[in-house]
């Protein structure tokens, strides 16, 4: 069977672009989401790139379980980008308001950089 990891990095990079461009049309909560889907389906392409599945949403577990270094900028960054992943989009992850009233420019900024980052860790290693 063919690896499907160059599939998977393609999404990724679609969903970063969905980051920005929700970003700029103001939809910042989900952009931060859209930036944690994009560092996700990145890291599990590196995981099929290396012949081995990923399963889970946590980006943090998802780098640890490489089979490859990863630097520590980029636990970092998937530490920030694993606190997007729910209350993004659920009114009941905040104590209270819609999502979209936690989530700003700051926010959605921060999280399309650590994803880009994570995708071009993940490009390098790929290459």
């Amino acid at each position: 069977m063919p690896s499907r990891a160059a599939d998977w990095m393609e999404q990724a990079e679609r969903d970063l672009q969905m980051a920005k461009s929700s970003a700029d049309n103001g939809y910042h909560e989900w952009a931060c989401f859209a930036a944690h889907q994009a560092a996700e389906k990145a890291i599990k392409a590196l995981h099929l790139h290396h012949y081995q599945e990923a399963w889970g949403h946590v980006l943090v577990r998802l780098l640890t379980d490489l089979p490859v270094e990863v630097p520590e900028d980029c636990r970092e960054r998937a530490r920030i980008l694993d606190n997007y992943y729910i209350p993004t989009r659920y009114p009941n992850g905040h104590a209270e308001g819609a999502p979209a009233e936690h989530y700003g420019f700051w926010q959605s900024e921060g999280a399309i950089s650590h994803a880009s980052e994570i995708l071009a860790f993940v490009r390098a290693e790929m290459a």
